[in-house]
């Protein structure tokens, strides 16, 4: 038993190649070893049949003659009996044997041969002995001669059906030792082809974890290994996609931060010489921590922005039903204590939707600041939300035609708003927010001159309580990382 589980863990522990080879082999062994076991024992229980059928016909045409002269046997011929290839005696229900005279070779009877005289119905036939201790077959008939009670029992020796027998055995056992042979050379080959795809997947896992190189790695064919590799594939190449995003980011974040940190540093620098010198003028002080509580304004907001765009792929989202224009109203409540001066024309038309009203609000707001920034003093920023779409435009400049394809970048600031406050960040974050919902975002000049932003979100105009069952399904949640 510990033999068997040693070998048992062996295999276990060899590669998935040659695992499968072993237990294709394994099982192509099993198979032929179980036919090979039942095509002999059909041949032999077939060839046995067939041999009792043709001794109890002899035995039978026998019996008429015999029955006609006991003493002489029927006048039965010792010649004729070796050339029928058989051997003959009679047995007397009280076990007297009869051989015919000369025979060289006789049958050594048993309780089958004495069962059939005494009842005189059926035959019998089995495997026995002979004199000359060779296997003979032996079949008995009943015969009835002057009120006395005999069986004919014919023998025929066994050894030539033993040697097909025999033949048939050993080509039985070499042809299958050469089809388990080849079979586990096949089955090697086609293990080696089906696990290829996972060799090759694990290659590729080892080279990313040496090299740190996401490259994906060849697919041919179709098939649940090739579905899995082509499922890898797109795991590296997301990898690779965050990874460069990662790197931007990080890249674009240590240039943008670089600008406030230098302003601080030399403002923070500048009041620590005049502690020790007093060498600015009056007021200026005051001036310089004023300069300095703004840029810390702007330096949270940046790193405020970029903590939300680190987190964008590793976000779980939480949606829940949003009533929109709830966050429209809310951002624009914050919008108007950033513009005190500005008028704000707010129409909302009801729309419902699945989302996280966090994201939103801060979005929406983002858009809502950018008109702030750019209005001019008393201006109107106008909000429409009517059907799906969500319109802000303002009455400034507005974006020229150039720079609409640039709007949404990360860290892209139009050169005429160098100046302006903003981290270059909250467009890009609308962008993304609209995006993660399922809808989009765009950028266009108004009709009365200014910057115009619509925003698409998949929705619906009745209330969740109020919608049938077929209208309430477009309210599922689709928000995704």
């Amino acid at each position: 038993m510990r033999a068997w589980l040693t070998q048992l863990l062996a295999v276990r522990e060899r590669p998935l190649r040659a695992r499968l080879a072993a237990l294709t082999a394994a099982a192509v062994a099993s198979a032929v070893a179980l036919t090979g076991v039942a095509a002999w024992l059909i041949t032999r229980i077939t060839v046995y049949n067939q041999l009792d059928n043709e001794l109890v016909d002899i035995a039978a045409v026998t019996a008429n003659w015999v029955a006609v002269d006991i003493e002489g046997m029927g006048g039965l011929d010792t010649n004729a009996l070796k050339a029928a290839n058989v051997t003959v005696m009679l047995v007397r229900s009280d076990n007297r044997i009869s051989t015919l005279p000369g025979a060289s070779v006789t049958l050594v009877p048993g309780v089958q041969e004495l069962s059939v005289a005494r009842r005189q119905q059926g035959w019998s036939a089995r495997t026995g002995e002979a004199s000359n201790g060779q296997p003979y077959r032996i079949v008995a008939v009943p015969l009835t001669s002057s009120d006395e009670s005999y069986a004919l029992v014919l023998g025929r020796p066994l050894e030539p059906t033993n040697n097909i027998m025999a033949t048939l055995a050993w080509s039985l056992t070499f042809f299958g030792v050469l089809g388990v042979g080849v079979s586990s050379a096949i089955g090697f080959v086609i293990a080696r082809s089906a696990i290829r795809p996972v060799e090759r997947l694990s290659e590729a896992v080892a080279r990313v974890t040496d090299t740190n190189e996401l490259n994906p790695i060849e697919v041919d064919g179709s098939g649940e290994l090739e579905d899995l590799s082509r499922s890898f594939n797109t795991m590296l190449r997301s990898l690779q996609l965050s990874r460069e995003r990662q790197r931007r980011l990080i890249a674009d974040a240590g240039h943008e931060l670089r600008t406030p940190l230098t302003s601080l540093r030399t403002n923070v620098e500048l009041l620590v010489a005049d502690e020790r010198s007093r060498m600015l003028p009056e007021g200026a002080r005051a001036d310089i921590l004023r300069d300095v509580a703004g840029q810390l304004g702007e330096f949270t907001t940046l790193v405020g922005d970029l903590v939300l765009l680190s987190r964008e792929d590793s976000m779980q989202p939480h949606p829940e039903p949003v009533d929109l224009r709830d966050v429209v109203n809310s951002a624009v409540a914050r919008a108007k204590r950033r513009g005190p001066s500005l008028t704000f024309d707010v129409e909302l038309h009801p729309f419902y939707l699945v989302g996280e009203p966090d994201l939103l609000e801060r979005a929406i707001t983002n858009l809502l600041d950018n008109a702030v920034k750019f209005s001019p003093p008393s201006g109107t920023v106008h909000v429409l939300l009517e059907g799906d779409r969500l319109r802000i435009s303002d009455q400034g400049p507005g974006i020229p035609d150039d720079e609409l394809p640039h709007v949404f970048d990360r860290f892209w600031r139009s050169p005429s708003a160098r100046n302006t406050p903003g981290s270059g960040l909250g467009l890009s974050i609308v962008a993304q927010t609209i995006k993660a919902h399922g809808g989009w975002v765009k950028a266009g000049r108004s009709a009365e001159g200014g910057a115009e932003f619509i925003v698409r979100l998949p929705g619906s105009s009745t209330a969740p309580e109020d919608a049938p069952d077929e209208e309430s399904t477009a309210l599922l949640p689709r928000i995704h990382g």
